[in-house]
């Protein structure tokens, strides 16, 4: 007996004849409705905005966003979370996932291409009880072996347009993994730049603390002597309690911050190393920006759109080559018998053979809507490619303006703290001679806390960009 894997039969000549089709259709196989992915046009300024005023260099053979995290970060602490994060980090790990993901469907994909070969058996067998008196000289009663193939020529190239589709979203997630990796480094720089500057408040406090309470310990004294009102003394505690309720706040952020860098690290919450004293230095001078035209190619996230948009290309190929006719072939050959040592006899074999062709006639728009959603999609992608391509040339242009103004903005708070110790230190002396109220010291006082926090905040600003223009200039993911 013969076991067949179709439904149909012909003789043996006919599959011949469909093997001789089927070379044939091989050789036009080449056919390939889908259009060809061309670049979108696209606009680079010649220059970055604020290049002219930063202090940067457009040096066209290099640019800071070639060189490797560790070349830019130079603090040890600061390298040893960067380090930590890009082995440990959740989301980098799921973006690597991603990855894999998607290198197994570009397998699954692919495989319609090719031919499928099936192998297969049956086998019926019966014993009877010895009590009939009948002998059966093999307990087999029928059996087969099979072998089938099927085959679907990808001749409009349906197939092939795909798998191009899926090896360019296997390419998007190559790059989308390297984003969230320039992401990350961004990430981590800036929260630790921002607990330093946590740190330095806190160190401005409590310094401030001491002065306030030496002043609360003098007027209280010279209150007691009958020298100065207790109002005095009153205001002198106001100036101590201020400084006293920013501590628990200071503490507070510093230890959030603390459990945001854990996080990033893929580590449970707990204490990170913070100490390095040149955490917020001004970034250095003459740095490289490089050609606007080459951060189309530096960019991750650029180069992730671009293969996004190659993809949904891919797929109006898809949709046309749904249009025109389908051939399939299909065959199938066996052996059977009814003994186990004539299954494989020569004279029982049988060859199945199937070719069926079927074109689209009516599917009530099915096929001109799945056409029509393809190319509006990849009409939404270009705009979505030209708009980061836009979007990076915002970041630079921002980060090159706050390179710039924050030094600017730094170097007057730095002014201004001079003006108000100076001032501070002249009106404690005045008190102290008699010459003003206490009003005068609590005013000065105040605003000197205040300048010297903001000064911190005009370093840590200042720090800051220069991690934002490396990670706009597409600098991290090296």
């Amino acid at each position: 007996m013969i076991r067949s894997s179709v439904t149909s039969s012909s003789p043996l000549k006919n599959v011949n004849m469909l093997a001789l089709a089927a070379i044939g259709i091989s050789f036009l196989a080449g056919c390939n409705v889908g259009p060809k992915y061309k670049r979108p046009a696209s606009s680079a300024p010649p220059a970055f905005r604020g290049a002219d005023e930063a202090p940067v260099t457009s040096d066209a053979k290099s640019s800071l966003g070639d060189e490797k995290w560790s070349a830019v970060y130079q603090e040890p602490e600061l390298q040893e979370l960067i380090r930590k994060a890009l082995a440990n980090n959740y989301d980098l790990r799921i973006a690597a996932q991603h990855i894999l993901e998607q290198q197994a469907q570009v397998k699954i994909t692919r495989s319609q291409e090719l031919p499928t070969l099936s192998v297969g058996g049956t086998g019926i067998g019966a014993t009877l009880p010895s009590s009939l008196g009948t002998q059966i000289g093999s307990p087999l009663v029928d059996g087969s072996f099979n072998l089938s193939a099927a085959w679907t020529p990808d001749f409009w190239g349906l197939y092939r347009k795909q798998t191009e589709s899926a090896r360019a979203q296997l390419l998007a997630q190559t790059w989308a993994q390297r984003a969230v990796q320039m992401t990350l480094v961004q990430q981590v720089a800036t929260a630790y730049l921002q607990i330093r500057a946590l740190d330095r408040q806190l160190e401005i406090t409590r310094d401030t603390l001491k002065a306030r309470q030496n002043s609360v310990d003098l007027t209280t004294t010279l209150e007691s002597g009958g020298s100065v009102p207790l109002s005095d003394v009153r205001q002198a505690e106001q100036l101590l309690y201020a400084a006293t309720s920013e501590i628990p706040q200071l503490e507070q952020q510093i230890q959030q911050q603390e459990n945001a860098i854990a996080f990033l690290l893929g580590e449970n919450p707990g204490p990170i190393a913070h100490k390095d004293p040149n955490a917020l230095t001004p970034p250095p001078q003459n740095l490289p920006t490089g050609l606007p035209s080459e951060l189309l190619e530096r960019r991750p996230d650029i180069q992730q759109a671009e293969a996004t948009l190659i993809s949904a290309n891919a797929q109006i190929g898809v949709a046309r080559a749904q249009f025109f006719p389908s051939l399939s072939i299909s065959a199938s050959g066996g052996v059977g018998g009814d003994a186990l040592n004539n299954i494989f006899d020569p004279a029982g074999k049988t060859i199945y053979g199937l070719g069926s062709l079927a074109q689209p006639l009516f599917e009530g728009g099915k096929l001109r809507g799945q056409l029509h959603l393809s190319q509006e999609t990849e009409k939404e992608m270009v705009i979505s490619y030209q708009k980061t391509i836009a979007g990076a040339f915002r970041d630079v242009s921002n980060a090159l303006i706050a390179l710039n103004k924050q030094r600017a903005y730094r170097e007057q708070q730095e002014k201004l703290v001079a003006a108000a110790q100076d001032s501070t230190r002249l009106a404690r002396m005045r008190y102290k001679g008699g010459a003003t109220s206490y009003l005068e010291v609590l005013t000065t006082d105040t605003n000197l806390f205040t300048a010297q926090l903001n000064l911190v905040s005009a370093q840590q600003g200042e720090a800051l960009t220069l991690v934002q223009l490396y990670s706009a200039l597409g600098g991290g993911w090296q």
